[in-house]
């Protein structure tokens, strides 16, 4: 790029609002901040607020140089006080632009040249970002199908036709493996915006994920008939369930297993098999629905040690045979059994109850002889 005629830039318009699926207002917006930076770079200071606006007809555009009112003035080159303001424009207020200078621009040299097309391109990336997130505004929280486009060490990068999003390292499953150009369903967890433009977030270690799965294969949820009370997850090694019919007769856990287990495995073979899945019937009573969340464990007692919002906390009372699957490889199945049931669990043994010692039945027995022999 030898220099920059803004006639020709003009002229492009159109072309590049087709080609990025932007209105030509955000177009030319973009080209009116790249103007403004090479006339900087050109005339200016680094600081030094500039405005630009185009004439979409000539192709020449206007630049006004000025500063922003300030309450408190940190940078004189960029800011004004609302008292010296006010002496140039009568009714200013913090936050207005006082214009200061105005110059007339319809080409640029090389340099400047350069700096416009970095900014019409990380602009227009901005631009195109924003028109996406609009899109998938309504989306948020549903599933959607994509293409692994890339892997990176941090994030997996995400084709949704019209638009890449990312699933970074806390929203992938442990020990899943992702190749580009494979299928791959994922959750539109969220978009975030930062300065860079809005990022839409995606997730497939959620509950929120798992739910919707199995949303898609018990048609009995959208029905009413049946519904997920709570989910507790370890994506990639396990999940707890908690699930509890509305009608009658229906039997809760059945329908989310299926028949054969067809419901259940369906969603096995997407977040993968060595995730496994435990249905959970939920209970209103708070000792039934603690003994059926440890489950496999075989719970003897459970007593409720404090019942108050934001410190619920229970002592769960097991066979020392027990112990062990109570509490799960590396503690997962009570911290799962945890997180569903809202209370922190401790596993203690049960004692069994003390037999009384044999030294007194041989004692009665002892005095019964002699009572009989008198």
């Amino acid at each position: 790029m030898d220099g920059l005629d803004l006639k020709q830039l003009t002229q492009a318009v159109r072309t590049i609002a087709e080609e990025k699926n932007l209105p030509e207002e955000t177009v030319v917006e973009v080209i009116e901040q790249a103007i403004a930076a090479a006339w900087r770079r050109d005339n200016g200071e680094r600081d030094q607020l500039v405005k630009a606006v185009l004439n979409t007809n000539s192709g020449e555009a206007t630049i006004s140089v000025g500063r922003e009112v300030a309450e408190e003035v940190e940078n004189d080159i960029n800011q004004i006080s609302l008292e010296d303001a006010q002496k140039v424009k009568k009714d200013a207020k913090v936050g207005d632009f006082i214009e200061e200078k105005t110059a007339k621009a319809t080409t640029f040299g090389r340099v400047a040249a350069q700096t416009a097309k970095q900014v019409v391109l990380q602009r227009l990336r901005e631009a195109e970002r924003e028109v996406v997130s609009a899109a998938f505004e309504d989306k948020v929280g549903e599933i959607l199908n994509g293409t692994v486009q890339r892997v990176e060490p941090r994030v997996v990068r995400i084709d949704l036709g019209n638009a890449t999003g990312i699933i970074p390292a806390s929203e992938q499953i442990q020990g899943e493996y992702y190749s580009a150009g494979s299928r791959v369903k994922v959750l539109l967890k969220e978009i975030e915006r930062g300065n860079r433009g809005p990022q839409l977030i995606l997730s497939r270690a959620s509950t929120g994920f798992i739910k919707l799965l199995f949303a898609s294969e018990v048609p009995e949820i959208e029905s009413g008939a049946v519904e997920i009370k709570t989910i507790a997850r370890e994506a990639g090694r396990r999940s707890k369930i908690a699930v509890v019919s509305n009608v009658p007769g229906v039997d809760p856990v059945g329908t989310f297993v299926g028949s054969h287990g067809t419901r259940i495995q369906a969603v096995m073979n997407e977040v993968g098999d060595q995730e496994k899945i435990d249905i959970i019937s939920y209970s209103d009573d708070t000792e039934t629905f603690i003994k059926a969340a440890l489950s496999p464990a075989e719970v003897q007692k459970i007593e409720i040690v404090s019942d108050k919002e934001g410190d619920k906390r229970a002592k769960v009372f097991v066979n020392e045979d027990q112990q062990s699957i109570a509490i799960g490889r590396g503690g997962q199945n009570v911290r799962l059994a945890s997180q569903l049931t809202g209370y922190e669990l401790d596993i203690e043994t049960a004692t069994k109850p003390a037999e009384k010692p044999r030294k007194n039945i041989e004692d009665s027995l002892l005095n019964a002889v002699e009572e009989a022999t008198e």
